[in-house]
């Protein structure tokens, strides 16, 4: 016969694979060529394949430089303002960190030029912050900075005011001045100069404030209750501006609570820490002794904290001695802080601290054991505080009439140098001069 074989049909189709010309008879052509194309196209987009991953790596490389470049230089410049508070702490304070336990921050605010300088100056803002981040909530206490005690350390200085504890001894000492008053722990400090606030507000973005109350201070022009977005020298005015208000001094610190939690919303945030603007106002600006993985600690699992906020201040009579102005505040008035403050630390419940002024304190009993406790408290002890967007103020309490001991309980701190002509008063004495400390 002469029909081809199948055998013969299959070598063709073998050796013409890719050449495959159908016979004239052949309906199939059409599809062979689309089987051919369809064999190929895979082997055609293997080289875009290849130059679009090598291009994404390549980006994916240039975003890694840049952004261990932005790590190394936010690093760098939290080392650059890390100054250490050169005292033993209350308690563990890197463990209460890793552990995401309530801690507390002591900040303070100068306002006397660049914080370089060999005089410290003094500390005219005084805030106790605490960051609770279990419950999400954080808090802020106003300490008055004429608020009269023994400074720990410098009782050769007494009666002090608690802004002249910086300008003494240091932020240890500082610390210490705090914690002897309120008998609370303070884990870490952050200083500020208020001169640098209008850069540090400006490397945020600027911040958004609704006023307080109406007034016009420099060239800031605010009205109650209209919002208002401030740069940095509109808000250095707002919180500077004190002898208009009808609160004085505390009317003040509300304001500056303002300013401050309007800062922390738009710098809580990794994003924030690693803005080469926001780093650059730090610098030469602020000192702390929290390191750069203690403050990525802070962004990361303390962030939440900050979603509900109660503030409040101590609240003193002003009151002479020896011609300078004080801030008298009563045992009954302290303690109420002490409950506000520990509470929200979870801790448990303490008797007040001391100012370690018995003479001055007329039968009030001042003289109490001031030991700190991390033991978890339940208490309830009511106080007197303002959320935060509301002006109510603590009541003002009146100091009781009992006997004091001045016993110093938290002892000398070890950043204890002499005072020099250049720290202390303007004639150099060795000890006290209650005009210069009290005025």
């Amino acid at each position: 016969m002469n029909s081809e074989s199948p055998r013969s049909n299959s070598s063709r189709f073998s050796r013409n694979r890719f050449n495959y010309t159908p016979d004239d008879n052949n309906n199939n052509g059409d599809n062979g060529q689309n089987k051919q194309n369809q064999r190929r196209k895979p082997r055609k987009k293997r080289p875009r394949r290849k130059k679009t991953i090598i291009v994404v790596f390549i980006i994916a490389v240039i975003l890694a430089i840049f952004g261990v470049k932005k790590w190394y230089d936010a690093k760098n410049a939290v080392d650059s303002i890390f100054d250490s508070a050169k005292i033993q702490k209350s308690r563990d304070v890197s463990a209460t960190l890793k552990q995401s336990k309530p801690i507390s921050i002591l900040l303070l605010g100068t306002d006397t030029g660049a914080l370089g300088r060999n005089y410290r100056g003094r500390t005219d803002t005084i805030i106790v912050a605490t960051l609770n981040p279990k419950k999400k909530k954080m808090t802020l206490t106003s300490i008055p900075r004429d608020t009269v005690m023994s400074i720990p350390g410098y009782s050769n200085y007494s009666p002090s005011k608690i802004n002249a504890a910086y300008d003494l001894g240091g932020a240890g000492t500082a610390i210490k001045a705090v914690e002897k008053l309120l008998n609370i722990p303070i884990d870490y400090y952050g200083l500020i100069n208020m001169g640098g606030l209008e850069k540090i507000v400006d490397g945020v973005g600027g911040i958004d404030i609704t006023p307080k109350l109406t007034f016009k201070y420099g060239h800031t022009d605010v009205t109650k209750g209209k919002k208002i977005h401030l740069n940095g020298k509109a808000a250095l005015d707002y919180s500077r501006m004190r002898y208009t208000d009808p609160n004085g001094d505390y009317g003040r610190q509300t304001r500056q609570r303002q300013v401050l939690m309007a800062i922390l919303r738009k710098s809580d945030s990794i994003t924030a820490l690693l803005n080469q603007n926001f780093l650059n106002s730090l610098q030469k600006q602020t000192k702390t002794d929290l390191t750069f993985n203690e403050l990525l600690a802070l962004s990361t699992n303390y962030r939440v904290a900050t979603h509900h906020l109660k503030s409040t201040h101590l609240q003193g009579n002003g009151t002479t001695i020896d011609g300078g102005s004080y801030e008298l505040v009563s045992k009954s008035e302290r303690q109420r802080v002490t409950n506000f403050i520990r509470k929200a630390l979870d801790l448990s419940a303490k008797e007040t601290g001391t100012t370690g002024l018995s003479s001055i304190y007329t039968g009030e009993e001042d003289d109490t054991d001031t030991t700190n406790s991390d033991t978890n408290s339940s208490d309830t002890t009511s106080s007197s505080t303002e959320d935060y967007g509301t002006t109510s103020a603590s009541s003002v309490e009146t100091p009781a009439s009992d006997t004091t001991g001045g016993a110093d309980n938290n002892g000398a701190t070890t950043d204890n140098t002499p005072a020099t002509p250049s720290q202390a008063d303007p004639q150099g004495n060795a000890t006290g001069n209650y005009n210069y400390y009290g005025q």
